[in-house]
Parts: C-alpha cells; structure tokens; sequence
C-alpha cells in the first residue's frame, strides 16, 4: 500500500468512515471501496492488533456452534470457509483434522459421523470418514494408542489472520481507500446525527475532523466504548482465548488434531502453523483490560492438561513453548451460562449517522461486511450492488505461491526481483528478509512489534521472540525506515518488553 497520508492530507468529507482496523473494520472497508464508496478507515493502534492478530487462525464452521444448534450460523460459516478456499488460496489454506475416537472417552464414532455428515452437507462437500485406528496412526502417529478405536477425518481451514486483514487493507488502498493506523478516532455529532469523526495522531498530537455521510463503528470489543457514539451498541461479554506456540519438534504433528478435554469435554486442538504448532484455545470471561490481554496460569495448565493426555509420548511444558498468547473475542450477550456455549453470532445496530458492527467470526467477515453495506445504502443510495466479485482480485493465480496470496501478485515479483538471497527463510520459520523489507516500505510499519508480532510472526514462531534476528532485522529498519541508533536501540526495548509481557511463555 502506499505511504499514508499525514490528516492534513485527507479529504475534509469522505462517504464511509470506518473506525477500527481489525477484520471487521478491513471486510468493510475493501467492500465498500468496491461498491464505489469513498472510504477512509482509522485504527487506533496497529491493524489488525487486537482480536484480529490474537484468533486461533481457522476458517472454520464450527463444529461445536451445530452442537449447540446454532444451525444458521455453522451453514453461513461452512458456505464461506470454502469461498475463502477457492478465492484466497495460500492465504487461506484447506486443513485436514483426524478427531480421534476411543473406546474409554467420548465422542463416540457414530455420533461424530452423523454430525460431520451434516457438517459436510452444510458446505456442499465430502470431506469427512473414518479411519480405523492403524490408519489414523498412520496419518498422525502421536496420537495416544491406548484404547483408540479409530479417527475422524474432516478439513476446515487455516490462515494467519492478521496477513488477511493486511491483504484486504492493502487491497483497499490500492483501489483508491484511504487506510491510517495509530489514529484515534472520537465521533462528532450534530445534535442527535453523528456526522464525521475527529482523528488525533498520538504520536505527534496532530488532529483533523473530518465530515462523513455515514460512520461505521466497528471497534470489536471496544464497540461499547467508542467515545462520542450514541446509545446502542449490544451488551458485550468478552471472552478470552489463549494459546501455546511450539517448536516443530517439540510436538512433531503431521497434520491438525481436534479432540475434547478430558477435564470438560470441550474441543481443543494443535495443528502445524507458519513452522511451529499451535494448539489451543480456552474460553473464559475477560475481566482485564482489553489492551493487552494476558494467557493466564490456569489457562496454560488447562491447555498441557489436555495435550499431555492427547499426545502421552510427548510430555509439555509450558516453559518449552517459543511463545503464548491470548485474544479477547467480542461475543454479544449477557454475562450467564457457559462461555463456549454463547453465541458468535454478530449484531447490528443504527442510529442516526452511524452502523455498528460487532461480534461474529473470522470465517464470516464477508457476511458481516455485506450487512452493513446494505444498511447503508439507505444513506449512501449510489453504493454499488455487491455482485458476485471474488474476495481478493486474481486470487486465483496465487495459489502455490505463498508471497502472492499474502502479499499480491505484484507485490511478490517485486520482492522476487530483490534477490535470491532476501528470499532464503530466516531459521526454521517461512519468513525471509524480502518479506520484511516490503512491510517497512510498503506497509505503514510504526514500531517494531508491527513488524515482527503481526506483518511477520516473527516473534512468535521463533526462540525468544526472533531475538537472533534483530540485528539483521534492525539494519533494515535503519535502510527503510531511517531509524538512527537511538531510535533502533528504543524500539528494539519497546519490543522485547511487550514480548516479555505478552508472550513470553513461563520460565522452566
């Protein structure tokens, strides 16, 4: 995307204000500049760096959303994991689970069948069968073998869900939206009408109000709390999902795994990820701040409880993971029952001035974002139809290629014509330095952590958050950034102290 403009650059009106730059805020942005919207999107912080970097990173219908019948929202999510397949290849990649099936615990065989059958029913594909136990071994052979009957296999799907929202950003931009990040945004109101928004850059405390036809709140788990917005918005519960990163060969999985926590009967996973292992997820209210969101204690034993019973010759800790993290998901509703059985469904709201938009999935963006528009074609009567375009133009011609369906077709042969070299990966990740040299030029970089937490994964699928690549890192902040010594030796602080904070796994 190009450089951003300072404020005193921006248009004094624009059609579309969309506050927030998680994937809710870049789904309407990138469809609303297609239908012809002069649109401007601001994020208080980096993009994509509250829930939208912090998800588990699947593209999934949700299995346990058809347990718990919520019917609608499983088929709307299932019909669009296999339109981001066909559409985003690369980016959003087809992941085959086995859920194994023992003679000692549940699930049993036939009641996952049935709900897979329909699962893949739902998708208007078959993806699903069983494997007797020396099959399913054969696929994953850290499974646990005592008592195992066999396996499940079905496919979802994965992404690293800060690059899409990047790649819907940049895509935006490139076709006319205007995308600043580290801006913050209060609403101004003409009586009871919002009518534009007035933006302030903390860092050097410059401010511009800008006119809109319309603005769209969609700040996520901050919906509630976006100063100068009216009355509205549904109540929230946020509910946090935390994480563990393994090296590779710690946890040597050949393919995603799914299987219900012996302590609850909930579903949990691990699967390969960007060259380590993810696994995950809790779900627990969220009564912390909803700036940095910490994985707590409980929630690592919960998750090495449930690893150590699924994959007994691989023993865990949480000190031999390379990083942790946690998310706080914008789940609407009250405050009662249990947290995995609430609602992800998103929620709409309007007043005079402005939609709002929370809630919902990663999977269901595009929906999220075609609500909106809908609504605001009442306002905004010029806004094109929504058509039947596909999610990223020329999607198509990325797949197999992993530079152009996370950056471009055009932005993967300028890092290409950079050198053989800049392309060799970093350590065992599948990040190399033309990757990171593009992000600086190219992709609003403030900080170091933009870089390494979110641009790149750098610092979390690397020992010590990527520490033994800070110095080649730092002579390219120096190149493209024209950081100096001081400003290098500050940022690199900034960074490992956030590292430290929030994703540092315990101590052995």
């Amino acid at each position: 995307m190009p450089a951003p403009p300072t404020l005193s650059q921006l248009d004094a009106r624009y059609d579309l204000v969309i506050v927030g730059g998680g994937i809710t805020g870049a789904g309407i942005f990138r469809e609303a500049v297609r239908r012809g919207a002069r649109a401007l999107l601001v994020e208080a912080g980096d993009f994509a760096s509250g829930t939208s970097s912090a998800s588990s990173k699947l593209v999934h219908g949700g299995l346990r959303y058809l347990k718990n019948g919520q019917w609608r929202l499983t088929l709307e999510s299932v019909r669009e994991r296999q339109r981001l397949l066909r559409e985003a290849p690369g980016l959003v990649e087809p992941l085959p689970f086995v859920m194994p099936i023992y003679a000692d615990r549940p699930p049993g065989r036939w009641l996952m069948q049935f709900g897979l059958r329909l699962y893949d029913a739902m998708a208007g594909v078959r993806r699903s069968r069983w494997l007797p136990a020396g099959a399913a071994l054969a696929r994953e052979p850290a499974l646990r073998r005592e008592q195992l009957r066999g396996a499940m296999l079905y496919e979802d799907a994965s992404t690293d869900d800060a690059r899409l929202v990047l790649r819907l950003i940049g895509d935006a931009v490139a076709a006319g939206g205007v995308a600043l990040n580290y801006c913050a945004a209060q609403l101004r109101r003409d009586d009871a009408r919002v009518c534009g928004v007035q933006l302030q850059r903390p860092k050097d405390g410059e401010r511009r109000a800008i006119d809109a036809a319309l603005v769209v709140n969609a700040t996520g788990a901050w919906a509630d709390r976006l100063l100068g917005a009216p009355h509205g918005a549904p109540p929230l519960r946020p509910l946090r999902g935390s994480h563990l990163v393994f090296a590779a060969e710690r946890l040597p999985l050949r393919q995603a795994v799914s299987w219900l926590h012996i302590r609850d009967r909930r579903p949990v996973f691990a699967f390969p990820w960007e060259g380590a292992v993810l696994c995950g997820t809790t779900d627990v209210d969220h009564r912390g701040p909803l700036e940095a969101p910490l994985a707590e204690p409980a929630e690592l034993d919960y998750l090495l409880e449930g690893l150590r019973a699924q994959f007994p010759d691989h023993p865990l800790r949480a000190g031999d993971a390379l990083a942790v993290y946690a998310g706080v998901r914008p789940v609407v509703g009250g405050g009662e029952g249990a947290p995995s059985s609430a609602s992800r469904e998103s929620a709409l709201w309007i007043a005079p001035g402005l939609i709002g938009a929370t809630g919902g999935k990663l999977t269901t963006f595009r929906v999220t974002a075609g609500e909106v528009l809908r609504a605001a074609r009442r306002t905004l009567p010029a806004l094109r139809e929504a058509g039947d375009a596909p999610v990223f133009d020329a999607a198509a011609a990325a797949a197999g290629d992993r530079l152009a369906a996370r950056y471009g077709a055009r932005a993967a042969a300028r890092m290409r014509a950079g050198g053989a070299e800049e392309l060799l990966p970093l350590g065992a990740t599948p990040y190399c330095l033309a990757e990171l040299r593009w992000a600086l030029r190219h992709e609003a970089v403030h900080h170091l952590d933009d870089l390494l937490l979110r641009r790149t994964r750098l610092g979390l699928v690397s020992a010590r958050g990527g520490e033994d690549f800070l110095e080649r890192v730092g002579a390219l902040c120096r190149a493209e950034l024209g950081w100096d010594e001081t400003q290098w030796q500050r940022e690199r602080e900034r960074y490992r102290t956030i590292w430290r904070q929030r994703h540092a796994p315990p101590a052995p």
